[in-house]
């Protein structure tokens, strides 16, 4: 920031102030636990020494206050990738199992909504594909705030649902896929796309029926020929801004690509694993018995139908908490 001319980005400047901030703010509340703790750990003493029940029943209860809040900081210093303080897209897409496999794809858009609505992220739906009978093809979130990266990132995979088919006449059990992935929202990715590259197409956008019924052709889906990449917005209703969102998550794609190439990381921009058997992340079993269970971590809960409204802090938490080990090994 003393740098000569650093002032003179402006949205560079902004950037790295947010992060000076961020960093300082977990420094200030390392320092504040810290402080309780050495005071505690003096009325401990003087608890022990007096023999006094009561005064350690209290230090007691307070430590048991601060253990919650030590743990989210602990939490929060797993999140140091280069990428972990930004906003992300957060991509659904239906995989092998047909309008069951489209049906579990709205289910884990209304998942992952309802995990954002309760932690107070800032979203909205910029596409949704709708399925032929049922469900959704994809979804695209754009979910607008500080470290939603750093925590969706351990989302990205193939999520597994096995249930009775509701569009099954026979009532047989279904196994359906859906493939997560998230992406980091970069200010002015180093990113050049020609226009020979991409091939643009318009279509009407979905919605409510009636009155609502977009009658115009607004919604823009854009293909990068050159990797296969498809992007989509319909959120506006001028063809215009969808096409500038559309492009902002394409170059997003891009740049997430080119840096995955850079790293010579084995996975792309998506997990290139097949949305099928064998390459799930994480299992959620409604028959014959009720359990959602992540192969990473081999967690394990029992309450689906909270895990399925949204409650899904326990998986994201342990694969968190994982890390070091994992890349200490590798």
């Amino acid at each position: 920031m003393t740098e000569p001319g650093f002032w003179d980005q402006r949205e560079r400047a902004r950037k790295v102030s947010q992060e000076l901030e961020a960093k300082k703010t977990k420094v200030r509340r390392y320092d504040e636990l810290d402080g309780q703790l050495e005071e505690l750990e003096v009325l401990a003493e003087l608890a022990d020494e007096e023999d006094d029940e009561s005064a350690y029943e209290d230090v007691t209860a307070q430590i048991a206050d601060l253990e919650p809040q030590i743990d989210q900081l602990e939490l929060a210093t797993y999140l140091d990738g280069p990428y972990d303080g930004y906003p992300c897209y957060l991509m659904i897409n239906a995989g092998a199992g047909g309008t069951d496999a489209q049906d579990w794809a709205e289910m884990l858009l209304r998942m992952y909504s309802g995990w954002l609505e309760s932690h107070g992220y800032r979203f909205r739906v910029l596409e949704v594909s709708a399925g032929e009978v049922a469900g959704i093809k994809s979804a695209t979130l754009e979910v607008d705030d500080d470290y939603a990266f750093g925590y969706l990132k351990h989302e990205q995979g193939v999520h597994r649902l096995v249930r009775v088919s509701p569009y099954d006449a026979n009532g047989r059990r279904h196994t359906s896929f859906c493939a997560v992935s998230a992406i980091p929202i970069v200010e002015d990715p180093d990113i050049e796309v020609a226009d020979e590259d991409i091939r643009i197409d318009t279509y009407r956008a979905g919605g409510a029926g009636g009155q609502h019924v977009n009658k115009t052709d607004s919604a823009v889906r854009i293909t990068h020929v050159p990797t296969g990449v498809v992007v989509a917005c319909q959120k506006e209703r001028s063809q215009h801004q969808n096409k500038e969102i559309a492009m902002r998550v394409l170059k997003a794609r891009l740049y997430e690509l080119k840096q995955r190439e850079k790293e010579a990381e084995i996975e792309e921009l998506r997990d290139d694993r097949s949305i099928e058997w064998g390459s799930q992340i994480r299992s959620y079993v409604l028959h014959p018995y009720r359990l959602v269970k992540d192969h990473r971590t081999e967690l394990e809960v029992g309450n689906v139908d909270a895990v399925l409204n949204g409650e899904i802090d326990p998986f994201i938490e342990a694969v968190l908490r994982q890390q070091p080990a994992t890349e200490s090994a590798s």
